[in-house]
């Protein structure tokens, strides 16, 4: 795992506080005086058992029984306010006075707009966030899921669907690579969400999970509205206006960092900045790593944000600056004294505008902006003994890039816009379009080529609501690209049926293109979109603190890419590959069976093969497990103020291969066999320490975590040398990764927030 940006922890400080306490509940005391009683029904006058009814900034509530009834005892005084709430319904607030005399009062609750009662569309996809039906994982699950660090993807991984590819970055879901799961925030493509590819080490997202609001994570079967992902989406949603202004601090032996996010008085208009610094001097003096750096990774990040509260909606900037730079060596295969020098310089700046407004007579209107630039300057060198550069004139290893020199712009701009109209109860149509610009130069030694494309997509869907029970979604996109000049259409259908109380079945079926890497075209300006259809069929059942979840697949795949050698030296690419993934998944999550403690287990079988890049034949790609399950564990002590988390995850052996060319030209396969089985297990922890009545407002929370407690050797794959006689495995730069920090805020008091949000 690479040791970049885990600064991303830090900015959810605050909001760690509140989660872990939501987590875990909270215990109560209260000193008898007044009884409080009465009734909560629905709009329809039907009881609504299991609503929270609670005096505001107190201790004192309870929760109603079967037939709606509640009774507590409050040792409150005065004018108060009664908070009442429930899933499925609008929470209210009442004011009352309490004098000691015994007070009756029955309240009545509405339903939201989107009935708890109607059936969703669940297959392929786990809601997170602040969604009310569905949902998995919050950001605080995200950032309290030992060995995750609060890095997006890491968290996912723990989910059925995703493999435990550590030398590489990004999401591979069934049976997919990296690059065909697409990030989106606010509706717009996030071109480059991780920091740059290092060899052999996965990097980490750039985002920290505490942006956003809502996470959807998609592991086929999408919406219409997104496209050029050819298994899976990531759909972030960013918060909207925060709840006060603030000022935040982080102290750690790898990063320091500050920032602030200021309210308006009149809680229309918000704006944020901050700033973090990353240099692993301290750490790498305490714990050694396997690649030799000569040049320390070091990072700087920046960020800011702006929202604007309109009459109907909100309008929501944000922006982020990153440079980042290293240099590492590692020991030439070829050579028992020859070392590879890798040095990376990489330049990102992202920006994301967008407007949702809910306009008259039932539409609704949201438009996206999006422009980011990223340039990674690398410089592949081999070196002797005394790390000079070493030249292999007119020799294979030479001509196998042993040394290269690759400066590689990507520069896209996107424009979307969706309108959507509800028809009538939860049935709504909506329809919109998107345009992006993408230009990329690039420059391979002295060969310079610029890759520009303009895509252009439209599309539409619609929700049909027939019964509270029966529901679906029917959708198609259509994009043409003026690089491969090339137009697709992609159908998209999903429809869900209510089989008993809190349990539906769902299925969906899709087709989804996306086009080829750029440097694949740099080489072959003819390829054309690759190709998947997917099939899904999905049962879950939800109730208020146990969601339980199988869903079966099946993706074929056409017009792969596949590697083509034209002589010893040269290689093409040619969309001749094709492949096929089907599997099984399970998930079960659990908060009720044991008191404060909060766990989840997940469960992969996959069975994949594909004929792509150099395979020869159809064979198992070399990031894909047969099987894969996690079991993920949290336990928050309220009287302690400290909360504990596991994190164990295991994998069978992953496929590896020796791919040569023979004598006429082909790929053929040398060696193959599978690496042992993965495992690991991660530990966090982290404590809320009492400051009193401290001016001003102050809290602190001291996080610390350590990844592959056991130590376990993890193996991912193998390095061939150029004759095959040579096998090295590859391994985590290091056993175990440590963090201890501290995080800091002030102007903010969360502790009845917390009170009034969990009882």
């Amino acid at each position: 795992m690479s040791l970049s940006e885990f600064h991303f922890i830090f900015k959810g400080k605050r909001h760690l506080f509140l989660g872990w306490l939501l987590v875990f509940g909270l215990e109560t005391l209260a000193v008898a005086q007044t009884q409080i009683s009465g009734q909560i029904k629905d709009g329809r006058g039907h009881p609504v058992p299991g609503a929270s009814i609670t005096v505001k900034n107190s201790f004192d509530g309870a929760t109603s029984d079967s037939s709606g009834n509640y009774n507590f005892i409050s040792s409150d005084t005065g004018l108060q306010t009664l908070t009442v709430s429930s899933v499925g319904y609008r929470p209210i607030e009442v004011t009352l006075v309490i004098t000691g005399k015994a007070i009756q009062m029955n309240l009545q609750l509405k339903e939201e707009p989107n009935e708890l009662k109607a059936v969703t569309i669940s297959a392929g996809s786990f809601a997170a966030g602040d969604s009310k039906r569905g949902a998995v994982m919050s950001s605080l699950d995200i950032a309290t899921t030992a060995g995750s660090n609060a890095d997006i993807t890491a968290a996912l991984k723990t989910l059925p669907g995703p493999q435990q590819v550590g030398e590489q970055e990004g999401l591979f879901v069934r049976g997919g690579t990296g690059q065909e799961t697409k990030q989106f925030i606010d509706g717009s493509l996030v071109n480059n969400p991780y920091y740059t590819s290092v060899p052999d080490i996965a990097t980490r997202g750039r985002f920290s999970p505490f942006l956003f609001k809502g996470t959807v994570f998609s592991t086929g079967g999408y919406s219409a509205q997104y496209g050029q992902a050819l298994s899976s989406v990531v759909l972030l949603e960013s918060i909207d206006l925060p709840d006060r202004s603030e000022i935040d601090a982080t102290i750690s032996p790898l990063v320091v960092g500050m920032g602030t996010q200021q309210l308006a008085k009149n809680k229309n208009f918000s704006w944020g900045l901050s700033y973090s610094y990353v240099n692993v001097l301290l750490y790498f003096g305490l714990v050694s790593q396997k690649p030799d750096y000569f040049k320390l990774p070091a990072y700087h990040n920046a960020d800011g944000n702006f929202r604007i509260k309109t009459k109907n909606g909100i309008i929501k900037y944000y922006t982020t600056f990153a440079y980042n730079q290293l240099g590492l060596r590692t020991a030439d295969i070829d050579s028992a004294y020859l070392k590879n020098a890798f040095n990376l310089a990489n330049h990102n700046w992202y920006n994301n505008l967008s407007w949702r407004e809910n306009l008259h007579n039932g539409w609704k209107m949201v438009l996206s902006a999006s422009y980011s630039t990223n340039l990674d300057n690398i410089q592949q060198l081999t070196q002797d003994s005394a790390n000079r550069p070493h030249i292999f004139p007119d020799s294979v290893f030479w001509m196998q890039s042993k040394s290269f020199n690759l400066s590689n712009k990507q520069n896209l701009a996107q424009g979307k816009a969706v309108f959507e109209k509800r028809i009538s109860g939860l049935s709504a149509f909506r329809f919109g379009a998107e345009y992006w610009y993408s230009y990329n130069p690039l420059i391979y030694n002295d060969t310079p080529r610029t890759i520009t494309d303009h895509l252009t997509s439209a599309f539409a869907e619609t929700d049909i609501y027939i019964t509270n029970d029966l529901a679906a979604k029917l959708g198609v996109r259509y994009e043409y690209s003026t690089l491969l000049s090339q137009s697709d259409i992609a159908p998209r259908i999903s429809v869900a049926y209510k089989t008993g109380k809190d349990a539906q079945i769902s299925a969906a079926y899709g087709i989804f293109y996306e086009k080829p890497d750029n440097q694949q075209i740099f080489f072959s300006p003819g390829l054309k979109m690759t190709e998947a259809t997917h099939y899904i069929l999905n049962y879950q059942k939800i109730t208020k603190e146990r969601l339980f979840r199988v869903e079966a697949y099946y993706k074929s795949y056409f017009n792969l890419v596949k590697t083509v050698p034209i002589s010893y030296n040269y290689f093409g690419y040619n969309n001749n590959g094709s492949g096929f993934a089907d599997g099984i998944e399970l998930f079960w999550r659990d908060k009720k069976t044991f008191k404060d403690f909060d766990y989840w287990i997940s469960y992969t079988y996959l069975n994949t093969k594909r004929q792509f890049l150099n395979y020869p034949i159809k064979l198992t790609p070399d990031f894909a497990a047969s099987n894969t399950a996690s079991l993920v564990m949290k336990r928050f002590i309220t009287n302690w103020k400290a909360g504990f988390n596991l994190t164990y995850t295991f994998a069978t052996g992953r496929p590896y291969y020796n791919f040569m060319v023979n004598n006429t030209g082909n790929f053929y396969t040398a060696e193959q066999g599978y690496t042992k089985d993965y495992q690991n297990l991660s530990f966090s922890c982290e404590y809320i320490p009492s400051l009193g009545k401290v001016k001003p407002k102050t809290f602190i929370v001291l996080f610390a975590s350590m990844s592959n407690v056991l130590g376990y050797n993890a193996i991912y794959g193998y390095h061939f040398s150029y004759d095959g006689n040579i096998k090295q495995p590859i391994t985590p730069p290091a056993a175990r990764f440590y963090f201890v920090g501290c995080f800091l805020s002030w102007g903010v008091d969360r502790t009845q927030d917390a009170i009034n949000n969990n009882l």
